[in-house]
This record gives structure tokens, C-alpha cells and sequence, in this order.
């Protein structure tokens, strides 16, 4: 049965949105067709930092980019700040694309951390892996914006067993970054990467 529009969570009003319309169809058909279904809820917040794992595939974001078509949900990410030229910055802006320079004095965390203080609504988009490669070590940027900007963390996992996109409990981030990574890492332990072989 295709997917339809009852069948998503409902996001709450402060949440950044775009207007429903052919894109939101693409959405649902994009997630019917490959039988993908997103579950859990969204926090009532205009900001939060969204943090999406496993990450080891292409299809990763096939499905982050359905679900966020589908909901309609206004998702922002970063991107070097030297792609962000005419003709492409318009095209990137639009589609949530945020600008950082890498070699900035203060780095990528104080950025987005004026970014967020600065927005009325924002809702970032992480993968803490920051990449599709195997790897141990996770990168713990996205925690310390969090905690310097006093935004949650939303965890929302890719399960490829269960063909589901998961929004987990929104966190809220403690200066001791080394635990709240310990604890974030743990909600993904049984989540089956569509590579797992990369986790």
C-alpha cells in the first residue's frame, strides 16, 4: 500500500517547514516504492541539532531526502563555504545549505553556534561519523555546538533491517562531551547499517 501522508509523524507548528506540494509527493513515493516507513516524534523545539547514523551508504541519503521531502521539513547542513558561488549558492541556500569556512579563526563549531543563536528556527542535519568509510571514532563537533548553542540533539537512526527511519528522544548535551558521546552512540548499537560491515 503506498505511503501517505497520514501514515507520518506529525511535526509540531515551531518546527521549520516548506510548503506541501509536488516535492512531498516525490517524498512519499520515493519511500512507498523502497518501502521505507519514518517513526517517532520530532521534540516541540524550533532548534535542535539532528544527528543521523549509521552513515555508510549513498542510500542514506536517498532516504534522509525523501523523508525530509515527505514531511516537509526544512532540514539545514553544512558545506564548504567555497562551493557556495554563483550559479550553485543560490540552488544550496535553498535547499538548507550553510556556508562554513574551515580555516576560520574560530573554527566550524563557533560558526554554527553564532548560526543557531542567530535563528529563530534551525534544524541542523549531522552525521557524526563524518564518513561513509569504516570507523571508530566519531567526530564530536555536532555535540559541542549543541551544548555551546543549548540546542538538543535528536538522534535519528537508518535501519536497513527494518526499513526504517527512526527519530529517537531528543538529548540535551552535558559539557562532559566524552559521555554524551558514549551515551548518543549507544542508541544506534542495533541499528543495521545498509554496509554493516562499515560500522
Amino acid at each position: 500500500m503506498p505511503m501517505v501522508q497520514d501514515d507520518l509523524p506529525t511535526l509540531p507548528d515551531c518546527i521549520p517547514t516548506t510548503k506541501a506540494g509536488f516535492s512531498t509527493k516525490i517524498g512519499l513515493m520515493v519511500l512507498s516504492v523502497l518501502g521505507w516507513k519514518i517513526v517517532g516524534e520530532l521534540p516541540h523545539k524550533s532548534k535542535m541539532l539532528v544527528a543521523v547514523a549509521p552513515h555508510t551508504s549513498n542510500w542514506d541519503f536517498v532516504i534522509g531526502i525523501a523523508a525530509m521531502l515527505a514531511l516537509n521539513l526544512r532540514i539545514s547542513f553544512l558545506g564548504k563555504k567555497a562551493i557556495f558561488i554563483w550559479p550553485f549558492k543560490a540552488v544550496l541556500q535553498r535547499w538548507g545549505g550553510i556556508g562554513v569556512d574551515r580555516k576560520a579563526k574560530h573554527g566550524v563549531v563557533k560558526q554554527m553556534v553564532d548560526k543557531f543563536q542567530h535563528s529563530e528556527q534551525l534544524v541542523l542535519a549531522i552525521a557524526p561519523e563524518g564518513t561513509r568509510s569504516k570507523t571508530k571514532e566519531w567526530k564530536s563537533g555536532f555535540l559541542h555546538i549543541a551544548h555551546q548553542a543549548k540546542v538538543p540533539v535528536v538522534p535519528a537512526s537508518l535501519d536497513f533491517s527494518k526499513k526504517q527511519l527512526r527519530f529517537h528522544p531528543a538529548m540535551n548535551i552535558s559539557e562532559n562531551i566524552e559521555l554524551e558521546l558514549v551515551k548518543i552512540k549507544s542508541v544506534f548499537a542495533s541499528v543495521c547499517a545498509k554496509n554493516p560491515q562499515a560500522v
